[in-house]
Formats: structure tokens, C-alpha cells, sequence
């Protein structure tokens, strides 16, 4: 196997799916973590009008350690080599559901599922050297006022509505402190890390939202929120050679703007706390 590979979760649509062509354009054999295996098909079949190469689906529900476990696991044992991971699968839930681990979907889907992802792969990773790992974040993690890990990572409460922004924008808050701590612990010379704000895109992120396919259809006739423009920074930190050994950076689609990591999550001190409170969940949840 040639070619370059880029493991891109949340591929089957929105900017996963734009990114998964893109860089299959530029070469890449193409591996996608889904849930769906109807979209997950036609995900396949559309890539084939682009690559030569075969496309490879690892069914997988990422809300579920287990689940993101394993499928790190067969990605790893799959691929000689991996260059590129992108881990861009994301949840915008509107009222609380627990998984069947006991955890939030949302912050399982957002954060808990990408690190153990990304924890299983990073071995091959490192191997793979030079590799690149490209985190989704969103500007809504500007909207998260507080974060005590250890008890963020556990909450479970009932929320509103409402109440779903902040708690949706602390899940990328700690994507962008998990980012810039584990850049820290990794060679940058084989492995880099960094995350991105796509900045506002239509894509089935808040597909819970009553109306929300609706309101997609006008925004995409009026061509706002097009996935185009949150995709090219995603494929630009998974593939500008400018941006070899840039690594634990937080990037706006704008031009690769760098961006601060928000407050009240850019102090290192609980950037460790986090990963420590991270640590300590997933012992709980070993593997199976």
C-alpha cells in the first residue's frame, strides 16, 4: 500500500464527508469510522467517482468506549500505516441521554470517544512518523463560563434546550485542552496534534433540533453554512506542509488564524487536571 491514509470519523456527512474527498483527491486511501451503515455505503460508492483506492468503513458508535476502543483497535491492526487522523464525528444533543456506559452522549460523542480513538491509534501513529492528528473543536467552546473535570466528565444531569449551548461548547473546550495537552506528551517530530473552529457550517450537527432538516434545505439554497469552508482548515492541518511540526494549535477556518485556547480552559495546570480526570473514567471502562 502506496498511498498515504487519513481515518476521518463523521465522513458520511457535513465536513467529514467534504474533507473525505478532498483528500482522497490529493492521493489518500480513505478510512471512515461510521454508525450508520446505509450512509456509511453510500459514502463508498460516491468516493469511488474520485479514488482508485478501496474505501474502508470501521462500524463503530463513539458515544460507546467499548466501541471506540475497538475500533481503534482494527484500524490499527488494518493499516500498515497511518498518516493522517481526523477525528470530526460530533453531537449537538438538545435534551440528556445517557449511553448504555452511564455517560452523557454528548460529552461520550464530543470528547470521551475521540481521545480513546485516538489513545488506541497513537502507537501506529507514531510509527507512521511524520502523522498528523486534526481535532473539530467549534467557537462554541467559548461558550463553556466553567469546567471542574472531574465532575463534567460525570455529569448527567437533565438539561433544557437552552441549557444545551454552554454544555455543548464545554465538550469542544475540553477537545481544545485535551489537544494542547496531549501535544505536549507526544514527539512532534512523529506525531502532531491540533484542533480547529470550522466556524459556522450547515451540516446534521444539531440534527435533534425540531426543523433542523428544514432549516438545512433553505440554509443550503441560500448558500450559507456551506461545509466547504470548515472543511478546507481540517484538510489544510492534515496536509499543509507549511504547517509540518506546527503542533497543540487552535485554528479559525479563517485563513488558519491561531486562536487562543478559550478561558476558562487555557491554564496547563488543568489542561493536566483533565487528562488525569480522563485517565481515571476510562480505567472504570477497561477493555473488553
Amino acid at each position: 500500500m502506496d498511498r498515504p491514509v487519513a481515518v476521518i470519523t463523521g465522513a458520511t456527512s457535513g465536513l467529514g464527508r467534504v474533507a473525505a474527498f478532498e483528500l482522497a483527491r490529493q492521493g489518500y486511501r480513505i478510512g471512515t469510522v461510521a454508525r450508520s451503515r446505509s450512509k456509511a455505503e453510500a459514502l463508498v460508492t460516491d468516493l469511488k467517482a474520485v479514488t482508485d483506492e478501496p474505501v474502508d468503513v470501521f462500524h463503530a458508535d463513539l458515544g460507546l468506549i467499548s466501541d471506540a476502543r475497538r475500533a481503534g483497535v482494527e484500524i490499527a491492526a488494518h493499516y500498515p500505516r497511518l498518516n493522517v487522523l481526523v477525528n470530526n464525528a460530533g453531537l449537538h444533543a438538545f435534551a440528556q441521554r445517557i449511553t448504555t456506559e452511564g455517560l452523557a452522549d454528548m460529552t461520550a460523542v464530543n470528547y470521551l470517544g475521540p481521545y480513546v480513538l485516538t489513545q488506541a491509534l497513537t502507537s501506529k501513529l507514531g510509527a507512521s512518523a511524520p502523522a498528523r492528528v486534526v481535532n473539530v473543536a467549534s467557537e462554541a467552546s467559548r461558550q463553556a463560563k466553567t469546567i471542574d473535570p472531574a465532575q463534567d466528565l460525570r455529569r448527567t444531569d437533565p438539561y433544557t434546550r437552552r441549557e444545551s449551548m454552554p454544555l455543548y461548547g464545554r465538550t469542544k473546550l475540553m477537545t481544545i485542552m485535551w489537544t494542547q495537552e496531549l501535544a505536549r506528551r507526544l514527539d512532534a517530530d512523529k506525531v502532531t496534534v491540533n484542533c480547529c473552529d470550522p466556524g459556522f457550517n450547515a451540516t446534521g450537527l444539531g440534527r435533534d433540533l425540531p426543523g433542523s432538516a428544514a432549516l438545512q434545505r433553505v440554509l443550503n439554497t441560500l448558500k450559507i453554512g456551506d461545509p466547504r469552508k470548515g472543511a478546507g482548515i481540517i484538510v489544510r492541518l492534515a496536509t499543509d506542509p507549511a504547517l509540518a511540526g506546527t503542533t497543540g494549535g487552535y485554528f479559525s477556518a479563517r485563513d488558519a488564524r491561531p486562536l487562543q485556547c478559550p478561558e476558562p480552559g487555557r491554564d496547563p495546570r488543568l489542561q493536566r487536571e483533565l487528562w488525569d480526570a480522563t485517565t481515571t473514567l476510562l480505567a472504570r471502562h477497561p477493555a473488553r
